[in-house]
């Protein structure tokens, strides 16, 4: 018969497919097991509806379950559809079990009897199959590696017939949760098919393909599995692609000078070497020298000897072997080969993921994008040191993991904190929206149960790794006197964001993001956050939010802001008598909240990180010209549109406002209509923002963003942050894809910048003043600062007073000058190179 497909799309599902006859498959005295180290054991015994339907309809009905389909639906028609699933010779159900006790349900079914049969060509052994698993228990922690124990369970389960020769997955589109776990499950995607209650992705997972995974699995245990990424193919790319970036970037700020062996060819490439400390130790490789002296390395041509003989390429070894013309700090030496390692690891860990190609990605959901990118900040070559993280805090807690994460809730005593909020966000507002009603009810039964009254409390949400190795150590006086208190989990999952101490919440993507205090030490600071500096972020952002809605231009363009809406900090009053406002202990406990960028977005449109627009696959694809050729607009018609929708509010708030921002990719969200950048939201207003002090009417809260930066380096928030540390890496891109020349790129820029001085004459006398088509500019140097200083980069009350500067770049937009085609000085920095004997 065929069932009624009621809830088609997965909560965490999967979905498999078989053809043969129910028989050994469907058998009701099958049992099936497995044993999964620091996990438990997994097993599936047949659903009877007479012991089991409370459970189910209990779990099918939470919201949690909301891809399952069934929420709403009585318990009388929650039976009828198991009853006649039981029924049926081509589906059954199962109630999947961990260590005993009802943990997950899973469906199995023909596809030949089910609506995706119908959308592609079903072969003898195909099988299909859908997992739920159960709502955790909030007293319980949460297993790390649960889901995907279930599922690989399942999917066991089915190639234990003999007959299944091939499951097929049609999971939700929207369905985040379950893309990462069928993927490294097994399964393949080929692409989206319309079911009537869903869109989904289509995917198959082949015996073939399951029993090779397995078969080069090492014998599991939790050790294991925390560093099987560890592996010497995976760590041996990792160092090749890094020392390419770290020789690229390094003469990029010149601090090392390679020679060139061959006279450029036709299309730049030309064959160099370089030398270390020891003239016996010389690295060779091709590389193309572009605008802005950028060099493009091609990677697969590093080669490293010593007298001659070939060496394996080590990062590590490198940097030992350039120290004194790095000039690294002796002090910080070893911090920075710690950072390094980690970096390492955290490259071999993204080239062992079964992530989307490039193609799929750039059609993909926002946060399987955030999840998936293979780069952090293209200029550092230290991108990724999170010293303070174990191996298993790398896999609960690190992005590209992907995991679903939920905050630790305390109660801190109100005496203790500091709110600040926009206006009309009190509090309790504030955690109505955040939390709901059963959660807070069960908080505040956890503090009558203590004899604690709860008006004398707030809830504060606080990241896992930072109760664990911090406040339940450090602070363990306030715990102990109750001045902070243990609530557990609420019920969201939430996923981090490439930032790392942000958080998105999936399970309610509209409610806010969650900012943490994170105290590991990370791209050049440790990762904590002040209650004293926060307490003007509401106010800052508000003010800065106020700006540019009011301004045409800027909603012209489609530009905005995701409000840093409300903080919380907690003052330990025995580490602010020993200490001052700037020290790490003052800041190890406070949060604040971000609107989420799904509360600014129209349906019709997506919203994907502009860190994508640097991201390249497993095989070296990138995913810009796949998201270009997905617009079907053609590459200078992309870039205009994407130059509009970044570049142009970026010159408007510098030209009309004295506002400048870190404008990195990690801190724009670009939103898609048809692939095509029509809007770019801005976000980390409060710790990011400038504001060059010309007397403007800034609330007292938000006067802390008002800088004195010496006149002639106002222009690098242009220069800097734009050309140098993002354009520079995407025109490489660009070329590489033969999507655009490089002087084309170029000249998109230039042109951008020509449209907006022409619309806005009023700024004439500033166009002059901070001229963007000088012939150079100041090479401000990122590396330096972190080799000079990896404890703490820059001091965030004057930024521009630490800055490390190597002498000009020649600006590739300066040929582009409106008055003169070339205007006199406007040279090239990239000199004929100098051919070594």
């Amino acid at each position: 018969m065929n069932l009624p497909q009621t809830r088609l799309a997965n909560a965490e599902t999967a979905t498999a497919t078989h053809t043969t006859s129910a028989s050994s498959l469907y058998s009701p005295d099958l049992r099936f097991h497995r044993d999964w180290p620091g996990i438990g054991t997994l097993s599936l015994r047949p659903l009877d509806l007479d012991r089991d339907i409370d459970t189910v309809f209990d779990w099918v009905n939470r919201d949690s379950a909301r891809f399952w389909g069934m929420n709403g639906d009585s318990r009388d028609q929650v039976t009828a559809f198991y009853r006649d699933m039981a029924q049926s010779d081509s589906a059954q159900a199962f109630l999947g079990l961990h260590d005993g006790q009802p943990a997950f349900l899973v469906e199995c079914y023909d596809p030949r009897h089910d609506p995706v049969g119908e959308h592609y060509p079903v072969q003898p052994g195909d099988r299909g199959m859908h997992f739920l698993v159960a709502p955790r228990n909030p007293a319980t922690s949460p297993i790390h590696g649960f889901s995907q124990a279930v599922i690989d369970t399942v999917v066991a389960f089915l190639f234990s017939d003999p007959a299944t020769q091939r499951i097929v997955v049609e999971p939700d589109v929207t369905n985040a949760k379950i893309h990462p776990l069928n993927r490294r499950a097994g399964f393949v995607y080929e692409g989206e098919i319309q079911l009537a209650e869903k869109t989904a992705r289509l995917g198959f997972c082949t015996r073939e393909r399951f029993e090779s995974l397995h078969a080069s699995q090492r014998p599991n245990t939790a050790m294991d599995e925390a560093v099987d990424h560890l592996r010497p193919d995976r760590w041996q790319r990792a160092n090749r692609d890094l020392l390419g970036k770290a020789i690229s970037e390094f003469a990029h700020e010149r601090l090392l000078a390679p020679l060139a062996e061959s006279l450029p060819e036709a299309d730049g490439w030309a064959d160099y070497r370089l030398t270390t400390d020891s003239d016996s130790i010389v690295y060779r490789f091709r590389a193309r020298r572009m605008a802005l002296d950028h060099w493009w390395i091609d990677k697969g041509t590093l080669a490293k000897t010593r007298e001659g003989d070939p060496q394996a390429l080590d990062v590590a070894q490198f940097l030992l072997e350039c120290r004194a013309r790095l000039n690294i700090d002796p002090d910080n030496l070893p911090t920075y080969l710690e950072e390094i390692a980690s970096t390492l690891a955290g490259m071999a860990y993204k080239l062992g993921r079964d992530v989307p190609p490039a193609g799929e990605l750039a059609l993909a959901d926002f946060q399987i994008v955030e999840t998936t990118m293979s780069e952090g900040h293209p200029c550092f070559v230290a991108n990724s040191g999170r010293i303070g993280f174990d191996v298993e805090d790398y896999h609960r807690y690190a992005p590209e993991a992907g995991a679903a994460i939920r905050p630790v809730w305390l109660a801190a005593v109100r005496h203790c904190t500091t709110y600040s909020a926009i206006d009309g966000l009190d509090f309790e507002s504030l955690i109505e929206d955040e939390l709901d009603t059963s959660v807070r009810e069960r908080f505040v039964a956890r503090l009558r149960a203590l004899g604690l009254d709860p008006d004398d409390y707030v809830f504060m949400p606080v990241h896992p790794w930072q109760w664990r190795h911090k406040l339940a150590i450090t602070f363990a006086g306030e715990v102990a006197e109750q001045r902070l208190v243990l609530l557990g989990e609420a019920d969201d999952d939430y996923r981090a964001q490439q930032s790392i101490r942000t958080w998105f919440n999936v399970s309610r993507p509209r409610r806010r993001y969650v900012k943490f205090a994170l105290s590991i030490l990370n791209m050049g600071f440790m990762r904590g956050l002040s209650p004293h500096y926060m307490r003007g972020t509401p106010a800052i952002n508000a003010w800065v939010e106020n700006l540019v809605a009011s301004d045409p231009e800027l909603q012209a363009r489609g530009f905005s802001v995701l409000r840093e809406v409300a903080t919380l900090g907690y003052h330990h009053a025995g580490f602010e008598a020993a200490t001052d406002k700037q020290s790490p202990y003052q800041k190890m406990l406070a949060c604040l909240w971000r609107e989420s960028p799904y509360t600014r977005i129209a349906p019709h449109r997506r919203l994907t990180t502009m860190a994508a627009l640097l991201h390249r696959d497993a095989n070296g694809d990138a995913l810009l010209p796949a998201l270009i050729d997905a617009s079907g607009i053609g590459a200078r018609n992309w870039i205009e549109r994407y130059l509009a929708a970044y570049m142009t509010p970026l010159l408007h708030c510098f030209f009309a406002h004295d506002l400048v921002f870190m404008p990195h990719g990690e801190n724009l969200i670009l939103q898609l209509e048809n692939h095509v950048p029509v809007g770019a939201i801005l976000k980390d207003i409060g710790e990011e923002t400038g504001i060059f002090d010309n007397g403007q009417s800034l609330p007292e809260a938000a006067r802390r963003i008002a800088v004195e930066v010496p006149e002639e380096l106002k222009i690098l928030s242009i220069f800097t942050d734009l050309f140098d540390c993002f354009f520079r890496f995407l025109a490489e891109i660009l070329v590489a894809s033969n999507q655009l020349e490089e002087n084309e790129f170029w000249q998109l820029v230039a042109a951008c910048v020509i449209d907006y001085q022409q619309r806005h004459p009023a700024f004439a006398d500033k166009f002059e003043r901070f001229d963007l088509f000088a012939p150079e500019f100041t090479l401000s140097c990122l590396n330096r600062l972190q080799l000079r200083n990896n404890r703490q980069m820059i001091d965030l009350a004057d930024p521009s007073k630490n800055l490390q500067f190597a002498g000009t770049l020649t600006n590739p937009i300066a040929a582009y000058h409106p008055v003169s085609e070339r205007r006199n000085g406007a040279g090239d920095e990239r000199d004929a190179p100098t051919v070594s004997a």
